[in-house]
């Protein structure tokens, strides 16, 4: 088992690759509200009434803006190393309401994690379940631990729980398994649908990327199809992914990098090239490689070795161990398998569901596939029938499909429309890489619409927090006022 020291390890960077088969974003370059770690002992197994063995939790907190009871704004971590509490429109929120930010990393990323082997049994511990157990007991662990520092004895803060992405179905997941733990959460671009074929993914693709871009990128998958055929080494080296033996890995890689330019909020920097090498004649797979090369792979920061499968065999904890260990999750639990439609697909037909389980079954060995039923079955899917979670999600964001759109009483939902509004845009901005400070969304084409969501959410959070403390009239930091007759149940922002 492992125990984790400041002085026995190196400093763990957030991954620096960004896949859409994963959620993070690449490093924020320092904007952080806070990178002070602090820890507490975690349960291995939350279910096992005899095993009794704990881990080291690392977590986060932030107090500027904390005034003495206020509430506690938990801000989820997902699948990555957790490296402090970022800068983004969580912290224009603790401001307003005058909250304490605290972040929790979780189990098995960055330094929190159990074992130091990442053998596929030493997995069985990595799980939605057990996270959001491990929310649960920090929760009141923090509790007592701010209690304690401002003299409160058995205080009950009001808390409001925050997550995008993984994060976010944590977040709606958390709200719903642990009612009485928070007043209530947001759930940004939440995955709490977990999808076998996830085809409705490729097709948002397609529709993001608009008739022309969507007809070249076909084009350009058709031709790889084909060059793989006939000399697939030199065509792997004109991508820079030489080291790709598998050639269904290398597709994906394409797969991916096209889809990182809607998940994010930069759809020009990849359609706009595209569109230029058609109209002048040049050749567009080597327009391709060229943006792949320049952008996914140089600016954006995504690695090739992440698609190698013998590369996720790697059981040594690092800080490239991310890769590994969503990709467990995937294959015990969520899927999320990005197969091709069959029909009008963007992405290779050959990434299809055999694919994903033959890549299960050579990462993690035989028996290892996830049983989408149950997860939907134990989180209600897309019918989760949680109380006081609110849903936002980009228009352009491929994720979305395996959110919850359609809103429902104290379930309301709300896309936000605009040319780069991708995954999280009411917290993280446009674009969303490289993060802007405070969530910035003056650069998303339709500022207007996120700013109207993010009123929405705010007056979700003034009313739930005041029904929370047993009065409609309570405010926490810059007044705010009565907004309950201003909340609606649903809206779809132009």
């Amino acid at each position: 088992m492992r125990v984790f020291t400041a002085c026995t390890l190196l400093l763990l960077l957030l991954l620096s690759s960004v896949e859409s088969h994963r959620f993070h974003l690449p490093k924020s370059d320092g904007k952080y509200l806070t990178e002070d770690e602090q820890w507490l002992d975690q349960s291995i197994d939350h279910f096992s009434p005899i095993d009794h063995r704990q881990f080291k939790q690392r977590f986060y907190e932030f107090l500027d803006y904390y005034q003495v009871g206020g509430p506690i704004f938990l801000k989820i971590c997902g699948e990555s190393a957790c490296l402090g509490i970022p800068n983004d429109y969580t912290a224009v929120l603790a401001k307003k309401f005058g909250a304490a930010l605290v972040s929790l990393e979780h189990r098995y990323y960055g330094k929190s994690s159990p074992f130091d082997d990442l053998a596929t049994n030493n997995l069985r511990y990595l799980s939605s379940k057990q996270a959001l157990f491990d929310l649960a007991v920090f929760r009141q662990y923090y509790q007592e631990s701010i209690n304690a520092k401002y003299n409160h004895s058995k205080a009950e803060s009001p808390w409001f729980v925050f997550g995008v992405s993984y994060s976010g179905a944590l977040s709606a997941w958390f709200r719903l398994k642990f009612p009485h733990l928070t007043c209530g959460s947001l759930a940004s671009s939440a995955v709490v649908l977990a999808v076998y074929n996830f085809t409705e993914f490729d097709q948002q693709i397609g529709e993001s990327a608009g008739a022309q871009c969507k007809a070249a990128l076909q084009e350009i998958t058709e031709l790889v199809d084909e060059e793989l055929k006939s000399d697939g080494g030199s065509v792997k080296a004109l991508f820079g992914a030489a080291q790709l033996k598998n050639d269904v890995d290398f597709l994906y890689l394409l797969a991916d990098a096209a889809v990182i330019a809607f998940q994010y909020g930069n759809p020009d920097v990849l359609c706009s090239p595209l569109g230029d090498a058609k109209a002048s004649g040049k050749n567009l797979v080597e327009a391709y490689a060229s943006y792949v090369k320049d952008y996914y792979l140089g600016t954006f920061g995504a690695s090739v070795k992440t698609y190698d499968q013998q590369y996720l065999k790697n059981t040594t904890v690092s800080d490239a161990s991310g890769d590994r260990l969503w990709w467990f999750q995937v294959c015990s639990e969520v899927a999320y398998f990005q197969v091709a439609p069959e029909n009008d697909t963007v992405r290779s037909p050959r990434i299809d569901t055999q694919y994903h389980l033959n890549l299960c079954k050579n990462v993690f060995g035989e028996g290892i596939y996830p049983d989408v039923d149950m997860t939907n079955l134990y989180y209600g899917g897309s019918k989760i029938a949680g109380t006081r979670i609110v849903f936002t999600n980009g228009s352009q964001d491929p994720w979305r499909h395996a959110s919850k759109q359609t809103s429902s009483p104290d379930l309301p939902s709300y896309i936000i429309n605009c040319h780069n509004c991708g995954h999280g845009t009411d917290l993280r901005g446009c674009p969303q890489s490289p993060l802007n400070i405070e969530g910035n969304a003056e650069n998303c084409s339709s500022p207007e619409a996120v700013h109207k969501v993010r009123q929405e959410v705010i007056n979700h959070i003034d009313l739930w927090l005041s029904e929370c403390k047993g009065s409609p009239n309570i405010q926490f930091g810059a007044p705010l006022g009565i907004v309950g007759s201003r909340l609606q149940d649903h809206s779809n922002y132009q």
